[in-house]
């Protein structure tokens, strides 16, 4: 199974605890967006995970911990830099601090 972390939100920039916690006690639900009764279990551990893609604009906030993930799973990386202003992105940082990052 791979799971893909970033394909409804940034949870990197935005729930790095939450994610962290999510891998650490092995499992995570998911809300179904078009049948929102729907809720199903994932298990979170190496005999059923293949790979852990992240999508993100600002890894900044799991970079101490992303070991966490990386040294248990395979992970794959989209890392996503815009040259938009703070007026259309406003949570997302800077060019120079994104290459930084």
């Amino acid at each position: 199974m791979i799971i893909n972390t970033g394909g409804r939100t940034d949870t990197v920039q935005y729930y790095s605890e939450w994610l962290l916690n999510r891998f650490k006690e092995g499992f995570v639900y998911s809300r179904n967006p078009f049948y929102p009764t729907k809720i199903t279990r994932y298990e979170l551990n190496s005999e059923v995970v293949d790979c852990v893609i992240f999508c993100s604009k600002n890894y900044e906030p799991i970079l101490g911990r992303l070991n966490e993930i990386t040294d248990k799973y395979n992970t794959y990386f989209f890392y996503t830099i815009t040259a938009y202003e703070k007026d259309i992105e406003p949570n997302v940082p800077s060019i120079e601090k994104s290459i930084e990052i």
